[in-house]
């Protein structure tokens, strides 16, 4: 199938929004996709854009057309000056050597970036995030620092064929979203489920996927 396609089946798959009956919102994961393959999804329905590399984020920025545009990459902390001011959202914050250099820029910049704590909820040593212990303080401190608005938390499920396992990880996600929204009515998004994981994810509760292969294909 198309591109477009490919949006608009998986558009329509998530209209019932996840298990508590919430909206969720499809965020196109673009790494190594050229603007008109990005242009063409955003045509067919795309309202939000996920992109891995800052050099990406910086060379299609003005090729697309619309979309809020998302950074869902790691990042390291000599590269926050492309994108202060540019990002709908960074969801990558992932420890308290970017948070700390990420908000300084911002205010320097005279912006709230918005971002949402990344948690390790894995474990796992391939991966970056803060611990699911810490996740939670984590987002306080974030809360509480001049320049950054916590709206959310994300997460990437392991690898694995054990769907008890990873249903009871996602819950715990879940709870851990649960815990800040009770307080901060800033907290909207819990981003977790992709090509691989996206309908596990939504049954527990997610309600923000990054979906890259099932819109564009394989890379």
């Amino acid at each position: 199938m198309s591109i477009s396609e490919n949006v608009t089946h998986y558009l329509k798959q998530i209209e019932g929004g996840n298990c508590f009956g919430e909206k969720v919102t499809l965020v196109a994961a673009t790494k190594t996709r050229t603007a008109e393959e990005i242009n063409e999804a955003i045509r067919a329905g795309i309202t939000d854009i996920g992109e891995n590399k800052v050099q990406e984020f910086r060379d299609k920025f003005d090729l697309i057309t619309g979309g809020n545009r998302h950074f869902i990459g790691h990042l390291q902390t000599n590269k926050i000056k492309y994108l202060i001011g540019k990002t709908y959202l960074i969801q990558s914050l992932d420890r308290d050597e970017l948070l700390t250099e990420l908000a300084a820029r911002s205010v320097r910049a005279g912006v709230t970036t918005d971002v949402l704590i990344e948690v390790n909820i894995g474990s796992e040593l391939s991966k970056s995030g803060y611990p699911l212990r810490e996740a939670f303080a984590a987002y306080e401190r974030a809360q509480n620092t001049a320049g950054l608005r916590v709206r959310g938390f994300m997460a990437m499920l392991p690898l694995s064929g054990d769907e008890q396992l990873l249903g009871g990880l996602a819950d715990e996600m879940r709870a851990l979203y649960e815990r800040a929204k009770a307080q901060d009515e800033n907290i909207r998004h819990l981003s977790m489920g992709m090509s691989g994981d996206w309908q596990l994810c939504l049954a527990h509760g997610s309600n923000m996927i990054r979906l890259g292969t099932a819109l564009f294909g394989a890379r």
